[in-house]
Parts: C-alpha cells; sequence; structure tokens
C-alpha cells in the first residue's frame, strides 16, 4: 500500500509529457510488470526513426522493469532487468526469500542480467561492480559536489521516483501507508512515505534540473539503452500459450498420437464399437484440439483425473463448458454424454475462441489437496503455482480503514457503515471527509491472495512473468489473478472441492463394510431409467443430495413434477437467481405443463429450442439460435453468446458482431420484425442463461447421490453427517437418519468414534459433533 497510480494511469501521464521511457520496480513484487510492457507496446511505433530505440525498432514508449527490493520499510537497491533473463534472475532471487520466509540481503546478489541501483546517502563510500550504480534525486546535487562518488562518476544516474499523480494524491498515498502500518495517520513517520515531489515530470525536465552534471543524465540513457524487453512482446492480438507444450518428452507429436489412442478406446468403452455417429464428433474435436495446441492441456488432466482414480476411493466431478467435450467425456474427465444432450463442442473450444478453455474438476472436500500435492510434485520448480487473487478496497471497508487511521471511535465508525444512517450520515463533516478520500480508494488494491483452486503449470519457469509467494497453505503462487494470466497466455487448471463428493464416496464405503455391496457409482445410465428413484424426485424429498436439497430446489422440482434427467438438467439451470428474477423460470414452468399452446416465433426457433419451450434456459440455446436462426457460424455464435454475458473487452468488437447477426440473420429470408424480436429475446436470456453441460454436470451427481439416498439411506446419512453436512444443520441430517429407521444412539465411550458409524441398524454418533470439546481426546 504505497503508490497511487494504476499502470494505466502512468502510461498515459507519460505519452502526455511526450515520455519515451519508463522503468518500473514495485516494492518486493513484479505483479504490474507484464501488464506494464504491455500497455507500453501498445502505443505503437514511434513516427521519427531518431526517436528511443527498442532494438532495433523505434518505439513510442520504451518499458524497462524490475523490483524495488526493501526489508520492512528500509530501501535496499532496485534491480533492472537488462532483458528476459535478467527479469526471471530477479524473480527467482526475491521468490526464493519470500518461500523461504528469509530477510534480503543488504548487498545486491550476482545477477548476470541485471544492473542495481543503491540510493545515494552522504555517507555512502563503496566500490561498485560492473553492474551496479548510484541513484541520484536532484535533491541530492548539493551533497554531490565534494562526494567521493564523484571519483565513479560513470555510476551515477538519475533517480526520480514516481509514487503520485500530483502533490494532491500525497495525503491518498499517507492514508495508505497508515493503513499499511496499521497506526494513526498523524503517526506515521517520514522515512516511510514518499517525497511530495514523487510525480512524473518531462524529460526536459529532468534534463533541466541536472543540467549542472548532464553526464548523469548520459549514464542513465546508456543504462536503460542496455535493457531490452522486447522478447516480452508479441505481435498478434492473443498471446502464445505459455503452458506446458508437450505431456511427453518426446514432444507434441507423440502427444497427439497419445490423445488420439486414449480417447478412442474410451469412445468404445462410452459408445461401444462402430458408433458412427460419436466417431465423426471425436475426428471433429481432436481437429481443434491439435490446431490450437492443446493436446498436452487434455493429456494433464487426464493425468490428475487417473491418479484420483488410480487411488480408488477418490471420486471427482469434472464441469463447466469442459463437459461440452466428447474427448472430455471418453477420457472420463467428465461423466457428461454430449451427443445425448447435444452440447455444443464450440461453447469449450473453437477455431475463433481468443480466451483459454479450462475444466473445472471437482474432488471431496478433504481429497483436494492430495491432488494438488500430486500436481506440484509431478512438475519441476518453478513450472507449476497456483493463481493468485488480488482484492481491492471497496465500499464500506474503505470507511472503516479511513476511520481507524483517523482515530474514530468504533461506535462511530459503526455508524457511517450503517445503510439506515445514510441520510443522516450526509450531514455529518466526518462523514463528508471518509467520503471524499472513499472515492480515490474505491477499487485500489489492497492484498494479494490465492486463488480457490487454480493451478499453473508452465513450459518455461513462471519466474519470466512474475516472483512467487508462498502462503500459509504451502503452495507456490503467483503475484498476479487469473485476468493476467490469461493475457499473458496461461490456461489454468481448475482444482477444486466440494462436500457432495464426499458424500457419495464415504457413502459407497460404508454401504461396502455394513451391506457387503459393491457399488458401481458411475453406472448413470441405470439411474436415469430407474423409477423409484425418479419417483423420489418427483415428490421433492432429496434432504442431503447434492444440489437440489434446498427448499427453493425442492419446490421448484415438485412444481415441475421432474422425474427425469432432461427436466432436472433444466432445473438445476433456471433454479439460479438471476433466472428466476428475471421470469424466465416462471415462463418455463408454465410452458413445461402446456407444451401444447406454447407459440414459437419461427420453424427455426421450435426445432432449435423445443426441449425448453422456446425459452433459452441455457448459453447453449443462445449459440443455437444464432447459429440455425441467424446463421453464424457456431465459433461466432459462441463469441456473440460470451459477449452478451459481460466478458468481452471491446465494446467495438461485440457491436460489428451484433450487425453481423443482423444482417445474417437477413440472408437468410427473416423479415425485420422476427429478427428484431428474436435479438430481443436473446439480449434478455444471454445474461441469465447457463451452461447446460454445467447443469448436466450437477445432474449426474445429484442423480448419484438421490440413489444412494434411495435405497441406502442410513448408510448415506452416515455419510452426509461425516462429511458435515450440506445445505442445513446437522441435527436436520440427524432427524433424517432417524428416519431411515436406524437407532441413532448419543456419543458412547465404548461405542463411538471421532465421526458417525454404523453397524447393522444402529449408528452411533461421534465425539466431534459434541460443542466444546477438543480434539486432543477425541
Amino acid at each position: 500500500k504505497y503508490g497511487t497510480i494504476n499502470i494505466k494511469g502512468i502510461v498515459k501521464q507519460a505519452r502526455a509529457l511526450n515520455i519515451h521511457q519508463l522503468v518500473l520496480t514495485d516494492i518486493n513484487n513484479s505483479t504490474g510488470a507484464m501488464e506494464f510492457i504491455r500497455e507500453c507496446y501498445k502505443q505503437g511505433i514511434a513516427k521519427k526513426p531518431d526517436e528511443i530505440q527498442k532494438g532495433n525498432i523505434p518505439y513510442q514508449l520504451k518499458p524497462v522493469a524490475g523490483i524495488e527490493f526493501r526489508n520492512d520499510n528500509q530501501l535496499l537497491y532496485i534491480g533492472i532487468a537488462k532483458n528476459r533473463d535478467g527479469m526471471r534472475e530477479l524473480n527467482e532471487f526475491l521468490s526464493d526469500h519470500n518461500i523461504n520466509g528469509t530477510p534480503l540481503p543488504n548487498d545486491a546478489p550476482s545477477l548476470l542480467n541485471v544492473f542495481f541501483i543503491y540510493a545515494f546517502s552522504k555517507n555512502f563510500h563503496r566500490d561498485l561492480k560492473s553492474n551496479e550504480f548510484v541513484g541520484i534525486k536532484h535533491m541530492h546535487l548539493n551533497h554531490l559536489y565534494k562526494h567521493s562518488l564523484l571519483q565513479q562518476r560513470q555510476k551515477l544516474v538519475v533517480w526520480h521516483p514516481v509514487t503520485i499523480s500530483n502533490k494532491i494524491e500525497h495525503r491518498l498515498h499517507e492514508y495508505l501507508r497508515a493503513i499499511e502500518l496499521n497506526t494513526l495517520l498523524s503517526m506515521v513517520p517520514n522515512d516511510v512515505k514518499c517525497n511530495e515531489n514523487e510525480f512524473l515530470i518531462s524529460e526536459n525536465e529532468v534534463k533541466n534540473k541536472f543540467e549542472s552534471f548532464s553526464f548523469i543524465v548520459e549514464n542513465t540513457q546508456k543504462l536503460i539503452d542496455a535493457c531490452d524487453l522486447s522478447a516480452y512482446f508479441e505481435p498478434g492480438p492473443q498471446p502464445s500459450s505459455k503452458n506446458r507444450f508437450s505431456y511427453c518428452k518426446e514432444g507434441e507429436a507423440l502427444d497427439k498420437i497419445l490423445l488420439r489412442r486414449i480417447a478412442f478406446k474410451g469412445l468404445e468403452y462410452r459408445y461401444g464399437k462402430n458408433n458412427t455417429v460419436a466417431i465423426e464428433r471425436m475426428e471433429k474435436e481432436l481437429r481443434i484440439i491439435e490446431l490450437k495446441h492443446y493436446c498436452a492441456y487434455f493429456l494433464i488432466t487426464f493425468d490428475i483425473v487417473r491418479y484420483a482414480m488410480g487411488r480408488k476411493k477418490f471420486y471427482h466431478v469434472g464441469r463447466g463448458s469442459g463437459a461440452n467435450s466428447i474427448v472430455a467425456y471418453c477420457l472420463r474427465i467428465t461423466d457428461v454424454d454430449p451427443i445425448e444432450l447435444d452440447l455444443y463442442f464450440e461453447r469449450f473450444l473453437h477455431e475463433k475462441r481468443t480466451s483459454p478453455p479450462d475444466f473445472d474438476i471437482d474432488f471431496a472436500w478433504d481429497e483436494r489437496e492430495t491432488i494438488q500435492k500430486y500436481i506440484f510434485k509431478k512438475y519441476p520448480k518453478w513450472h507449476v503455482a497456483f493463481l493468485g487473487t488480488m482484492s481491492t478496497f471497496k465500499d464500506r471497508a474503505i470507511i472503516r480503514e479511513i476511520g481507524k487511521v483517523l482515530g474514530l471511535p468504533k461506535s462511530e465508525i459503526d455508524s457511517f457503515t450503517d445503510p439506515t444512517r445514510e441520510r443522516e450520515n450526509q450531514q455529518n463533516p466526518t462523514y463528508k471527509k471518509l467520503v471524499a478520500v472513499h472515492r480515490y480508494m474505491q477499487s485500489m488494491p489492497n492484498q494479494r491472495s490465492i486463488h480457490a483452486g487454480g493451478i499453473l503449470i508452465s513450459e518455461e519457469p513462471i519466474t519470466y512473468y512474475t516472483a512467487l509467494d508462498l502462503p500459509p497453505k504451502g503452495f507456490v503462487t503467483v503475484q498476479w489473478d487469473m485476468y493476467e494470466a490469461e493475457a499473458i497466455g496461461y490456461e489454468k487448471f481448475d482444482i477444486l472441492s466440494q462436500r457432495g463428493i464426499g458424500h457419495i464416496r464415504e457413502a459407497v464405503q460404508i454401504i461396502g463394510q455394513n451391506c457387503n455391496q459393491d457399488i458401481d457409482i458411475h453406472d448413470f445410465k441405470s439411474f436415469k431409467e430407474d423409477l423409484k428413484l425418479n419417483g423420489v424426485l418427483r415428490e421433492g424429498q432429496p434432504i442431503g443430495c447434492f444440489y437440489i436439497e434446498s427448499p427453493a430446489m425442492r419446490q421448484l422440482l415438485k412444481k415441475l413434477k421432474c422425474e427425469d434427467y432432461l427436466t432436472l438438467v433444466a432445473a438445476s439451470s433456471i433454479i439460479r437467481p438471476g433466472v428466476a428474477s428475471s421470469g424466465m423460470m416462471k415462463s418455463f414452468i408454465e410452458r413445461y405443463h402446456a407444451p401444447d399452446k406454447v407459440v414459437y416465433l419461427c420453424e427455426e426457433m421450435k426445432t432449435q429450442l423445443k426441449e425448453t419451450y422456446g425459452v433459452m434456459v441455457y448459453q447453449e440455446d443462445v449459440i443455437k439460435v444464432c447459429h440455425y436462426f441467424a446463421g453464424l457460424d457456431l465459433a461466432d455464435a459462441d463469441v456473440l453468446r460470451k459477449a452478451m454475458s459481460g466478458k468481452y473487452r471491446s465494446k467495438l468488437a461485440f457491436e460489428e458482431l451484433v450487425n453481423k447477426f443482423f444482417i445474417s440473420a437477413r440472408r437468410q429470408g427473416h423479415a425485420e420484425e422476427l429478427i428484431a424480436e428474436v435479438w430481443r429475446q436473446i439480449s434478455s436470456f444471454a445474461g441469465y442463461s447457463f451452461s447446460k453441460a454445467h447443469s448436466a454436470s450437477f445432474a449426474v451427481e445429484s442423480y448419484q447421490s438421490l440413489y444412494l439416498k434411495t435405497y441406502y439411506p442410513k448408510e448415506f446419512m452416515v455419510a452426509v453427517l461425516n462429511n458435515y453436512g450440506g445445505f442445513y444443520s446437522r441435527w436436520v441430517y440427524v432427524h433424517e437418519l432417524q428416519k431411515t429407521g436406524a437407532k441413532v444412539h448419543l456419543p458412547c465411550v465404548n461405542r463411538s468414534d471421532e465421526t458417525v458409524n454404523i453397524n447393522g441398524n444402529d449408528a452411533f454418533l461421534g465425539f466431534v459433533g459434541i460443542q466444546g470439546l477438543e480434539n486432543k481426546f477425541i
């Protein structure tokens, strides 16, 4: 919590001041380095050949990057990368100290591709190495006339830190320092704050300030000229993939062969021999996967799932848009049949997709860490790391932080953050002061954290792009979030967890022990056709079952009289809050019970939306309408779908796609009024629609848990209790266990374990349910 300017802001200021070179050195991190290089590159090629050179190509704004190293608030030195290897050396140096928890050394390390700059002081006397310099601020010049450093004049460079946009922002900087140090604003020491003049000035102004020491400016220019980060520049609109290039040591060619072999073996397991439709779909997907160079991505995901399944007790659910893929289905990454559900692979991956796809793989809540450890052990140091996240200052939390550093009483801060007292607060001068600061702090970075499950597996060391931290969780973590990862060219592997899988896993184990039954929980086809199971679903009594046990979902199941898989898939989508508030849920229920009264706009809409009675329940429905009604190809249809869900950054590009929709629809011979109405429906549904593949993945897990509850209710409810329940409190599940006919005993010193155990019809509650009992007793 130091600087007040974001990267786009400082680049914009630099261009306004006609500055042609900038050096970014964040304090003890390299979070913004890649974004900074990217933003400078966007400024384009210079118009005059004699402007600042980037290698042999002139650029408007040359980026140089590094890291400012500090122990607590003491500045040690600034490292500036000569090149791409220099950034890696700096990042690895910082990472080693972050991971090991050791303080940084007072003397700069010996790094081949890095310049180091020490801050000037009157007492600075030392011989400098070939890559070491001393940074001189203009305020230091009066102390320089008789200083011994003049004997090493070639080692003196301009040091003009930029922390704020202008003098007015210095107060905001002081607030940030007080929050960081957890002290009163009036108690922040001067030596931990920046100077009031640390804002950007023009190159001419710098030269004027150093007019009597022009050789310092010349030294500085030579240093910057010796730095070249052009290797990071990518000329195309999208970054090249930074993920591991190949799964096999022999390279991508063998990956293609291996993926085909495993996929077609799985196809026989899923569909039997000589299924022409499945084979054609497989060939189509493999062609696109190979074209986009994602063979390694599929094989690495397959390897993770294979490891989990090889441990026998490990269950997983592959969900998200990855379930649209028959390759993923045949690799057993997912359990959703994309042919049965008419799922489009283009929703997951297509030739025009610009952002990387990702699989969401859920494991049991208490097994995910084992999978993560496997991944981190399998791949080399610096080649695997967790994604980070960046939390920002927001709303009432800002008011609280500002109030604390101003020394306000807690009661007064509470009143300022109480939305019911907003009108009263508006009349309070102190509140107005807080709000004034709040406006500037809104959305500013607050602190880094770790992503819920995103893991990066890199071809080259990740340290070319970031330093690494070691949070308490114990896995090294990059210093930027998923959006920056995507901008750099990484696809993440989402290794997530949920308790529902724990219910299923333990229920199968308990059934084997208590009933001597070996359950094939993946026999999903028979589950879908089970009349008894579907009867329980129709009655809306799935307490304990994943995703369908909440009161709202149970009510919806009753309203729909849901008794089949496809209806459950739809219910899993329309239950979402946005869908319900939009009126789409009500419309679907009415049409579901009166399909003969549904009026379709045209034959194409009837053909494509008959399954959902003309309502665009799924994101795939938007794709189908754009493709079959308007004539867009499936890739363009998915790009438009994504844009309408708010995930497209270019307004101009979005408008071009909308125009393309209308033009293409007219070519299909549709009337203007019909096109306008179809577009109105698309635009109203697209923001709320849900991925059908995602809903289907959830529905598979719901059916699995429902099967266990229907045929093995006692064992299933014990498993729910042992995995700490679901939507309801613990005693709701104890009551459900009693309703199964089991004899439930209170914790017994002689018969109970840590968790609930069952023997025949007797279930003994575990010690873990006794409030206040310490783990060491258990």
